[in-house]
């Protein structure tokens, strides 16, 4: 429930595809956080107030996974959601959800990822049928679907 003065946090989160050569298919990378719900995603993160959303996108990126990925695109679609009650409780600011705004970068099919073990505690490039195995919210889900192939055809137009 929205209050008066209430804002939503400006994040940025990036579609890491990666492709290989003679191969028309992608995978996206995912990478998970050490909690128990939807602990499954693509790199994300808020925006600080001077960044572009790309800008964030790659800072994100590279903190959560030491990639340095290459930005060709930005989707037109947003993600935006209502924090519960019970967490607005501990925030004593007037930030009530998330607006995420989504890029697409490409990575080398060699690239290293390094996780930290504590933000971030596992990752996997996965293949656009393989998403149910690992985001288990549906809506969610739909969005990174909707995203990869969103990634992937733009990927293909440059070629």
């Amino acid at each position: 429930m929205q209050n008066k003065g209430d804002k939503y946090r400006r994040c940025a989160s990036i579609v890491l595809l990666r492709s290989f050569p003679g191969s028309a298919r992608v995978q996206v990378l995912l990478v998970h956080k050490p909690r128990k719900k939807d602990a499954w995603q693509i790199p994300q993160g808020g925006a600080e107030d001077e960044e572009s959303i790309e800008e964030a996108a790659i800072r994100e990126l590279r903190e959560e996974t030491g990639v340095e990925g290459t930005v060709f695109g930005r989707s037109k679609r947003r993600y935006q959601y209502d924090f519960p009650a019970s967490y607005r409780r501990f925030r004593p600011d007037h930030v009530c959800g998330q607006c995420i705004q989504f890029v697409f970068a490409q990575a080398d099919p060699a690239q290293e990822v390094h996780v930290d073990g504590k933000e971030i505690n596992s990752f996997a490039w996965v293949f656009p049928e393989q998403l149910s195995r690992y985001i288990k919210r549906e809506e969610y889900r739909k969005i990174v679907a909707g995203l990869v192939e969103e990634g992937a055809a733009m990927l293909r137009s440059k070629i």
